[in-house]
C-alpha cells in the first residue's frame, strides 16, 4: 500500500472528481438521484483516500518533508514538470477540502438553488474540488498556476447562474479581480524562471536558485505575487469583491469560497512567496502588516454596519483572514504556524456560519436581521448551533478560533529580527482591538437573530422548523472539529510546525527562520 500511495497517492484524489464529473456528463439531466449519488460517492471516495494518506503520513512521521512525491515529465518545451507532494503545511488544507466538499453535497441533497439543475451544479462542485486539491499538492509553479485557475470558472458560473438578485454583477467582479491578480502572479512566476540561477519552475529548487536574484528585482517579483495572492485572500483594499460574491452566491458556493478558496491566497504566501523570496518578503512585511491591521479594523466596522446576515459573515472573513496574514507577515515559524491553524479554523467556523445563513434564508426567505429574531424559540437547536459558531468565531478559548487569532497576535510581539519590533508591536495592539470589535458584531448578530420572540410575520409560519437530518449530517463533522481543535490544538500544530520550520530554514539553507531572514538582509 505504501508504494501505491507514493506513486498514485496524490494523483488519484486530485483527478477522481474530474472523472466523476465526466461520468455525470454522460447521464441524462433528469436522473437527479443518480447524479446526487455519483457526486456523493466520488467525494466520499476522495475523502477516504485522504484518510489513507493521513494514516500513511503519520506512519512516516516526517511532517517537515514532502511525502508521496511524484515527479514526471509534462511540458518539456517550457521546462515544466508534473510535480506533486504534500507536507505538514499542505496536508491540513487538503484534508479540509476533502471534508468540506462531501458535506456540501450532503447539504445540497434537499437544498438545490434555483434554477433547479443538480447535474450542472454538482459537476461544477467536483471540478472545484480538483482545482483546490491540486493547488495544495502542486510543487511546480506552472502546475500550481493551472490548478489555481481551474477554480475560477466553476465558481464564476456557480455565482452567476445560481446566485441572488445581483448575481451577474458579483460574478463578473469576482472573475475580473481574480483574473487580474492571476495575470500578475503568472508574470512573477515567469520572472523567477528567467532571473533564477537555474531556469526551473520546480518549487523545491527555487529557494536556492533564486538566492542570486538582485534584491531590487526580488522586490518587484514579490510585488506581483503579493497582488495575485492578496486579491485571493482577500486583503484590504482588494477585498471589495468578497462581500458581493458571498452575498449573491448560493449557500454551497459561499461555504466553498470561505472554507477553501480564500486559503489559496494565504497558502501561496506560505508555500511560494516567502520561502523563495525572503529578502523581498522582509521588505514587504511592514507594508503587508499595515494593510492587514487596517483590514482587521475595517472588516469589523463593516460588520457592525451590516443588516444582511450573510454580508456580515462575509465582512467578518476580511477581518479573520487579516489575522492569518498578520501571522504570515511576522516571518517567524510561530507566526506562520498560527496562520496555517487560522486558515483551518476559519474554514471550519465560517463555512459553518454560511451553512447556517443558508438554512435561515430557506426558512425565513430573508437575511435581513431587522426582520429576524426568535430563532431559539422556533428552531432551538439551530439557534444554539449559531451561538456556538459565533463564540468560536469571536475567539473564545477552548474553540478553534482562539488558536487562529491569539498566536498570530502573540507572534507580532516578537517578529523576525530583520523587522522593526516597535512597528509590529503597534500592529499587535491594533489587532487586539479587532478582537474586541469581533465580539461586538458577533454578539449583536446573535442577539438580532436568535434571541427575542419571532416577528409577527413568521410567528406561525410552517416553513420555520429546526435542523433536518441532512443538515445535521453536513454540520456535525465541522462542529466536532471546532471543539476538538480548540481543546487540543497540538493535533494540528504538531503537523504544521516541522514543515513550517523546514520551509523557512531551507530558503537560504539556514538552521532557523530568523537566521534565514537575517542572512537575506545581510545581517
Amino acid at each position: 500500500m505504501g508504494e501505491f500511495l507514493n506513486d498514485w497517492g496524490l494523483s488519484i484524489p486530485t483527478f477522481l472528481p474530474i472523472i466523476g464529473a465526466a461520468v455525470m456528463l454522460l447521464i441524462p439531466k433528469d436522473r437527479e438521484q443518480l447524479h446526487k449519488l455519483i457526486a456523493l460517492a466520488t467525494t466520499v471516495a476522495v475523502a477516504a483516500f485522504g484518510l489513507l494518506l493521513l494514516v500513511q503520513f503519520i506512519d512516516n512521521d516526517n511532517y517537515g518533508a514532502l511525502n508521496f512525491v511524484v515527479d514526471k515529465g509534462w511540458i518539456d518545451v517550457i521546462d515544466s514538470r508534473y510535480i506533486m507532494g504534500v507536507d505538514g503545511i499542505s496536508l491540513p488544507l487538503m484534508l479540509l477540502t476533502m471534508l468540506i466538499v462531501p458535506l456540501c453535497v450532503i447539504y445540497s441533497w434537499n437544498h438545490f438553488p434555483e434554477p433547479h439543475n443538480p447535474k450542472a451544479f454538482l459537476m461544477l462542485l467536483l471540478i472545484l474540488e480538483t482545482g483546490m486539491i491540486g493547488t495544495f499538492a502542486a510543487q511546480d509553479l506552472i502546475l500550481f498556476f493551472v490548478f489555481f485557475e481551474v477554480v475560477l470558472l466553476p465558481m464564476y458560473f456557480m455565482i452567476g447562474v445560481w446566485g441572488g438578485e445581483n448575481r451577474r454583477y458579483a460574478a463578473i467582479k469576482f472573475f475580473l479581480f481574480t483574473l487580474f491578480g492571476s495575470a500578475l502572479m503568472l508574470v512573477s512566476f515567469l520572472a523567477l524562471y528567467f532571473l533564477a540561477d537555474a531556469s526551473t519552475f520546480d518549487m523545491r529548487l527555487l529557494p536556492e536558485a533564486a538566492a542570486g536574484i538582485a534584491k531590487s528585482s526580488q522586490v518587484w517579483v514579490f510585488g506581483g505575487m503579493f497582488l495575485g495572492f492578496g486579491i485571493k485572500v482577500p486583503m484590504f483594499p482588494f477585498h471589495t469583491w468578497l462581500p458581493d460574491a458571498h452575498t449573491e452566491a448560493p449557500t454551497v458556493g459561499s461555504v466553498i469560497l470561505a472554507a477553501v478558496l480564500l486559503k489559496l491566497g494565504t497558502y501561496g504566501f506560505v508555500r511560494i512567496a516567502i520561502p523563495i523570496l525572503p529578502e523581498a518578503a522582509a521588505e514587504w512585511a511592514p507594508f503587508i502588516g499595515l494593510l492587514v491591521v487596517i483590514g482587521i479594523i475595517y472588516g469589523a466596522l463593516g460588520c457592525l454596519a451590516q443588516r444582511d446576515l450573510k454580508r456580515l459573515v462575509a465582512f467578518s472573513s476580511v477581518a479573520h483572514m487579516g489575522f492569518v496574514m498578520l501571522g504570515i507577515a511576522t516571518l517567524t515559524d510561530f507566526g506562520i504556524n498560527a496562520a496555517v491553524f487560522g486558515m483551518v479554523a476559519h474554514g471550519l467556523i465560517t463555512g459553518m456560519l454560511f451553512f447556517l445563513a443558508g438554512s435561515v434564508k430557506e426558512r425565513y426567505h430573508t437575511l435581513d436581521m431587522s426582520r429576524l429574531g426568535g430563532l431559539l424559540v422556533q428552531a432551538p437547536r439551530m439557534g444554539w448551533i449559531l451561538g456556538f459558531c459565533a463564540m468560536a468565531s469571536l475567539g473564545l478559548p477552548g474553540l478553534a478560533g482562539f488558536w487562529g487569532e491569539f498566536p498570530a497576535i502573540l507572534a507580532s510581539y516578537n517578529p523576525a529580527e530583520v523587522l522593526a519590533e516597535e512597528t509590529f508591536r503597534s500592529y499587535m495592539v491594533i489587532a487586539a482591538l479587532g478582537t474586541v470589535l469581533a465580539a461586538g458584531y458577533l454578539l449583536w448578530m446573535l442577539q438580532k437573530t436568535a434571541f427575542g420572540t419571532p416577528r409577527e410575520e413568521f410567528a406561525n409560519d410552517p416553513h420555520v422548523h429546526d435542523a433536518t437530518a441532512s443538515e445535521y449530517l453536513a454540520w456535525a463533522p465541522l462542529l466536532i472539529l471546532i471543539l476538538v481543535l480548540g481543546v487540543y490544538p497540538q493535533l494540528l500544530f504538531g503537523a504544521t510546525d516541522p514543515a513550517v520550520v523546514n520551509s523557512l530554514s531551507e530558503c537560504l539553507d539556514s538552521s532557523t527562520s530568523d537566521a534565514c531572514f537575517d542572512a537575506a538582509a545581510g545581517k
